[in-house]
């Protein structure tokens, strides 16, 4: 029987809604907390209770102490879980609930100061005698003055970071002094604490890390291992386990260093101990992640064990009921990361509103998501979306049966990582395990053209002609307006222009009876027949070869197709209520750079009206989704006007600053 009547969720998104399907299911009331615009946050629908704690600053909702605490107190809670990421890992949340009576659900303070702290963290471990990179700490100057004794490459990193934030490679001196300033600011706006360390990179390195759970009565135990080493903007992308690189030695000593690093720091909740592995399988402590991870359903798949549970019970009190000998890898599941992003724009986040959102479901298929239809994708958020969780029982299977579930997860309206995760999974690299860090970096180029050689030469005519059936049977009885219906709709031969991928084409019905139509495509003669159809949906055959595609349409007449895996935009250009092409952003003669890339906040502005400024000049930058994006000159000019200051909230469509070209580049 539950201690625990009721707690508090002190997060958001899928994180939330996986903690409250495991409290529900040990008989534990849910609270959650959310900003005005999570105000329909599934989350909240979830939870047996909702309150509203603030707008959208995060230092007034999520991260807000206070207000959490008192809601807490205010709805009778027992306990708070803090998810991830946000109050996860803050000493002070800790003791807060501490002095306010309410149990915390994680690890004491003192791990989370001793090894959340990735300096700290390095001293204690390297007593333990667990190798390690080496590595020095210190101020700006010093870190500066010192970098060389450590011998580039160097890796800049926050102390109190996480997630993949706060960490920037340096290969040369020259780059070392604005990303020292750069990381220790980005350290301040996320982590609260500005502090940075510079440690030595591991050229071609894997990222393995080793799940730990320990309990209040001095047991600890792993299971098993991670390998997360298909990272960009050095986070996570893809997870898998087991780890296709790791031996069954290494497994072992690793796993072993793992517990006793936990045992060490006296360790009481759900935790992970990540290392690098090089080529030779040599390991070394990277840090201790004092808190559930992102991809620990990957873990919960292969072994069977639901580690949000363990973490609530753990913190009620109970001894750990799993032994380290009765645990078992089962089997290999995959996660994929669904982000809200552009691989082919250097993964720019993607905030919008989408048209159309649909998950795979399946045997072994496992989907955490924070939502459950098409919503908006804030830019105040990290741009996750869901996670993608497969089951096989070796890795070729749970390989091909994840790729199988990538094509069938459909989201329209604004861009995702879902074809690029795919193109991955389907690269002989990733398969054959020839595997780095800088796998995206090395790869990307050649994943992005891979997916639009396999657009051209599926052939553009499918989805057009998804796009046309669906348009033609779903729009009948409808108030649109379009040419066709001025001049008889249903004439013997009927010509539909439409636009496709931003080229144009014409489309000829020749005959259409019941479902079935013969059209005419760039010269060609088809046969095509409706199978069914839905709001989103439909199944066709063309000269018998069968599709099944997934359609959505925004307010302003714009498609798009989803089909075999692939995603197309498609606009019936004869409407005459829409007669809008697919827009990009940016503005002319240069100024594109002018505009914030998304809507975000600017936390700096580098210069004044009236400073002469250099190509690359970095004028401002604005934080959006968790990420700096820094706002250059494109030529050699006078700063004329700047309309905005620190700390204004700014959209796409707001020119931040004006250039007068100087007479050299006029």
């Amino acid at each position: 029987m539950s201690i625990f009547n009721k707690i508090l969720i002190a997060n958001r998104g899928e994180i939330a809604v996986r903690i409250i399907r495991s409290a529900k299911e040990l008989g534990i009331q849910t609270v959650a907390v959310y900003s005005e615009i999570d105000n329909d946050a599934l989350h909240v629908k979830k939870a047996g209770e909702a309150y509203c704690i603030g707008n959208r600053e995060l230092a007034d909702t999520y991260l807000n102490i206070d207000k959490i605490i008192a809601v807490a107190l205010k709805s009778g809670c027992d306990a708070i879980h803090p998810g991830y990421g946000f109050l996860a890992e803050n000493a002070l949340f800790v003791e807060a609930c501490d002095k306010a009576g309410l149990v915390f659900i994680g690890p004491h303070a003192r791990a989370l100061k001793l090894m959340g702290n990735k300096i700290e963290s390095r001293k204690f471990v390297e007593k333990l005698g667990v190798p390690m990179t080496k590595g020095i700490t210190g101020t700006p100057d010093k870190l500066l003055e010192k970098a060389a004794s450590v011998g580039f490459p160097v890796l800049v990193k926050a102390a109190a970071g996480g997630g993949g934030k706060g960490m920037r490679i340096v290969r040369e001196a020259g780059e070392l002094e604005n990303i020292l300033e750069t990381t220790s600011r980005e350290a301040k706006n996320y982590f609260g604490d500005g502090t940075i360390y510079i440690e030595k990179y591991v050229e071609e390195p894997r990222h393995i890390e080793f799940q730990v759970l320990g309990d209040n009565h001095g047991n600890v135990i792993h299971l098993f291992e991670r390998e997360c080493t298909i990272q960009r903007r050095y986070q996570k992308i893809i997870e898998e386990s087991p780890s296709p690189t790791l031996t069954p030695e290494i497994r072992e000593k690793m796993g072993e260093a793992a517990v006793k690093i936990a045992k060490e720091v006296k360790y009481n909740s759900a935790g992970t101990v990540e290392f690098l592995v090089d080529n030779n399988l040599n390991f070394y402590f990277l840090e201790m992640n004092t808190r559930i991870q992102v991809e620990h359903p990957v873990t919960e798949m292969i072994t069977g064990v639901d580690l949000v549970k363990e973490q609530i019970l753990i913190a009620q009190g109970d001894e750990l009921k799993l032994k380290q000998e009765e645990l078992s890898q089962n089997g290999h599941a995959i996660e994929c990361r669904i982000y809200a992003e552009d691989p082919a724009n250097d993964f720019m986040p993607s905030p919008g509103k989408m048209t159309y959102y649909h998950e795979p479901s399946g045997e072994n298929i496992r989907v955490d998501s924070g939502i459950e239809t098409a919503t908006e994708i804030q830019s105040f958020f990290d741009p996750m979306i869901a996670k993608l969780v497969v089951w096989g029982k070796d890795r070729k299977i749970a390989i091909e049966r994840t790729i199988a579930a990538l094509k069938e997860f459909t989201i329209h309206g604004i861009r995702t990582n879902i074809p690029y995760l795919t193109g991955i999974l389907q690269h002989a690299a990733f398969e054959n395990n020839h595997l780095s860090t800088w796998f995206c970096g090395e790869h990307t180029t050649d994943i992005i053209e891979n997916i639009e050689k396999t657009k051209q030469e599926a052939g553009i005519e499918y989805p057009v002609f998804a796009y046309a059936l669906h348009n033609l049977n779903m729009n009948r009885g409808k108030k649109e307006i379009n040419v066709w219906k001025k001049i008889g709709f249903w004439r013997n031969i009927m010509e539909i222009p439409f636009q496709a991928d931003d080229n144009t084409y014409v489309l000829k019905i020749e005959k259409a009876k019941n479902r079935g139509y013969e059209v005419v495509f760039q010269n060609k003669l088809y046969n095509l027949h409706l199978e069914n159809i839905t709001e989103n949906s439909l199944r066709f055959t063309v000269d018998d070869r069968t599709f099944k595609a997934y359609i959505s349409t925004d307010d302003k007449g714009n498609g798009w197709v989803s089909l075999e895996g692939m995603i197309y935009q498609v606009v019936r250009k004869d409407t005459l209520n829409n007669l809008s092409e697919f827009s990009g952003t940016g503005g002319s003669d240069g100024e594109s750079n002018l505009f914030a890339p998304m809507p975000g906040k600017v936390i700096k502005v580098n210069v004044k009206e009236g400073d002469p400024v250099k190509r690359g000049t970095i004028l401002l930058v604005v934080e959006a989704m968790k990420m700096e994006n820094n706002i250059t000159a494109e030529c050699e000019a006078i700063v004329d006007k700047i309309a905005v200051k620190e700390g204004d909230m700014v959209d796409t469509d707001l020119q931040l600053v004006y250039l007068e070209k100087t007479e050299h580049e006029q």
